[in-house]
């Protein structure tokens, strides 16, 4: 099996309809393996596109809590394998404890029941507490989704492909990353943005997917008070998006959408 480093490929298919059969091509998503190392060992392994890596890396390590800052990594490198992608990560000085203390609480047998019940508390760790005044209106809502279908590049190519980016009023999209994965395209538009040092306070995360408890933790430590998405939330990602203050907005078609937290964020619902 070949590598290939492109989102997108081209590959050959036939059609079949009304007992008619057609040669023909189609565009698809491709996915690589992904590994992700700090300081020498290998902390996860993610099927990705090959896409943004760096901003992938950066996210990751921002969203997992495994640095506060950009500037916590000292290095990065991608080394290309024959079967996939290492992205390897320095960490500083001062942050190699904590991650190392870390590992140890995540690493044992299945079957012991500290390592379960550290591995249990990590996956429903309390979401980053958010804050912030800003309010909008159901027509940025919707316009801001508008927004989000016309900006996926890679979508509209291959399909399959989902799709994060924040939205600010005034500006529109500051950014948005595409990926196989819901979670690694959200991981990669939180590296973009912190990559060029944009606050996400004052603006709005917007998702191509359903809403699981991990994407609202990522936004809520990304800093973003209200996220919305074009699928449902699970409902653990709602109680923890109530919890940590966050306004989460799903179902969100057209000029309509359900609000689940935190409604004094979008005008008349927060009079």
């Amino acid at each position: 099996m070949s590598l290939h480093l492109e989102p997108v490929i081209r590959l050959p298919q036939t059609s079949v309809a009304k007992g008619a059969f057609i040669a023909g091509e189609r565009v698809l998503p491709e996915e690589t393996p992904v590994a992700l190392t700090y300081n020498g060992s290998t902390h996860a392994v993610m099927m990705a596109s090959p896409a943004d890596l760096e901003d992938f890396a950066l996210g990751f390590s921002l969203s997992e809590g495994i640095i506060a800052e950009p500037g916590d990594l000292t290095s990065m490198e991608i080394v290309e394998h024959d079967l996939g992608c290492e992205v390897r990560m320095w960490l500083r000085e001062t942050c190699r404890g904590a991650y190392q203390s870390r590992r140890r609480a995540m690493a044992g047998p299945v079957g012991c029941g500290l390592c379960g019940v550290e591995s249990l508390a990590e996956a429903v760790r309390p979401a980053s507490k958010v804050v912030g005044t800003l309010q909008l209106s159901p027509g940025a809502i919707a316009a801001a989704m508008a927004d989000l279908s016309k900006a996926q590049r890679l979508n509209r190519e291959a399909r399959a492909i989902h799709a994060a980016a924040f939205w600010r009023p005034g500006q529109g999209l500051i950014g948005i990353r595409e990926d196989v994965g819901r979670h690694n395209a959200l991981d990669k538009l939180a590296g973009s943005l912190a990559r060029a040092s944009e606050s996400c306070s004052a603006g709005m995360v917007l998702l191509t997917s359903r809403v699981s408890v991990e994407m609202v933790q990522k936004a809520a430590r990304m800093g973003a008070p209200i996220i919305a998405a074009i699928s449902a939330p699970t409902a653990l990602a709602v109680r923890v998006a109530e919890g940590c203050g966050l306004t989460l907005v799903a179902v969100a078609r057209e000029d309509s959408f359900e609000v689940f937290t935190h409604p004094e964020r979008i005008e008349h619902l927060g009079m």
